[in-house]
């Protein structure tokens, strides 16, 4: 695969899961807490890498289903609102691996148009993209 880069971010985390990470010009900087739920502080105030992830994969396949809708499904959605989840557990053959839900809240189409808009979506999205075949994610569209 050939990629032609067109952006690049960059961030440092210091302290690993229980530190601070931040983008280079500063605008994301948050102080991150492994989750009492995985033996961690759970910090108030401290985020974690999923709630990270979750938030740039909602918005990139947000982005993902407009360009599908107008440029390749020629569709004219009235609302495109996606929640996502991320998950992280351990895996059977060791180390730990990451799971996604995403949802996405269609107005304006069918329920037939907006399962086409999603699927389309998916194949466009580089985050889905980067998770194909290695962490399972689960697409559905529903009409709000």
């Amino acid at each position: 695969m050939t990629l032609k880069v067109l952006y690049t971010a960059s961030a440092t985390a210091t302290g690993g899961r229980n530190g601070h990470t931040q983008n280079q010009d500063g605008l994301v900087s948050v102080d991150t807490s492994v989750p009492k739920s995985m033996g961690g502080p759970g910090r108030p105030g401290a985020t974690t890498p999923e709630d990270l992830f979750a938030c740039g994969y909602a918005a990139c396949f947000g982005s993902a289903c407009e360009f599908a809708a107008k440029s390749v499904l020629k569709l004219a959605p009235t609302a495109i609102v996606i929640d996502c989840k991320v998950g992280i557990g351990t895996r059977s053959e060791g180390g730990f691996g990451l799971t996604a839900e995403l949802t996405a809240r269609i107005g304006g189409l069918s329920q037939a148009d907006a399962n086409r808009l999603v699927a389309k979506a998916h194949e466009i999205c580089p985050y889905s993209n980067a998770t194909r075949n290695n962490v399972p994610v689960t697409v559905t569209a529903i009409l709000s």
